[in-house]
């Protein structure tokens, strides 16, 4: 076995260990309200989770992955060795935000570390900064958004609902539960697992085994596999972890509640 080919598996099996770890970390916050307000029993929850986590991958598309893969880091700059500290650092910190019961973003803790990684490598013009205002202005207005609709949502929900009786409505709210926790695991499957899409895919050509034109389009014959390994991973994540920021969610909307 050639160097390259070992340093690649490394490469590979370093970065599914952080999509397991992203799915650990991450999708354990779409299933806190569902278990903390008991419409699922914890074990069935970690199970709509993951299924939702995996089948994003039929649905979703590779948009993202494309974006992590080769806008915003200059490519031909990236070595084996940038994306294995990239994800390493990626990792640590979620290992770290874990063991503190903090819901933090895997993915900005991936797109950091591979970016630092690069930048100690070649300097700071391996950076393409057209690639990095998108996701820089949305760290800022996503949970503006967030906050906005939120309250919009409660207030038109408060408004529509107010002559209601309150068992019925808790009756409905319960099996909608079910609705947005899928949702948000699609959307967290959909979008998290495509990080390590890009990142396998780099390096994939990183060992000249993809062409930039297949890097930037299909990914050639590693298409379905890049996409099935990684979805697999944040599902078996999602399945097997999470507990203690399940723990701390739960316990702070339970606080929120009373």
């Amino acid at each position: 076995m050639s160097s390259t080919l070992l340093l690649l598996i490394i490469t590979v099996a370093v970065a599914l260990a952080f999509d397991f770890l992203n799915g650990f970390h991450d999708a354990a916050n779409n299933i806190a309200t569902v278990v903390s307000t008991r419409v699922l029993s914890p074990k069935l929850a970690v199970v709509w989770a993951a299924f939702f986590n995996f089948v994003a991958a039929f649905f979703l598309g590779t948009a993202v992955a494309k974006t992590i893969g080769k806008g915003m880091i200059r490519i031909d700059s990236v070595t084996q060795y940038v994306v294995i500290a990239g994800l390493l650092g990626a990792i640590v910190w979620d290992l770290l935000t874990w063991w503190w019961g903090l819901p933090t973003s895997s993915s900005h803790a991936l797109i950091g570390g591979y970016a630092g990684a690069a930048i100690m490598r070649s300097g700071y013009q391996v950076i393409i900064v057209e690639g990095w205002y998108k996701t820089l202005i949305f760290i800022v207005v996503a949970p503006i958004m967030g906050l906005i609709l939120g309250f919009t949502f409660m207030v038109a929900i408060f408004w529509l609902l107010r002559d209601k009786a309150p068992q019925r409505i808790d009756k409905w709210f319960r099996k909608l539960q079910l609705l947005s926790a899928a949702g948000y695991s699609l959307g967290h499957g959909g979008n998290d697992a495509q990080k390590t899409m890009g990142i396998v895919a780099s390096a994939f050509y990183g060992a000249h085994l993809m062409t930039a034109d297949q890097l930037a389009n299909n990914w050639g014959p590693f298409h379905w596999p890049i996409i099935l390994a990684a979805h697999t991973a944040i599902a078996l994540g999602t399945y097997f972890g999470g507990w203690r920021i399940v723990h701390t969610m739960g316990s702070r909307i339970t606080k929120l509640r009373r």
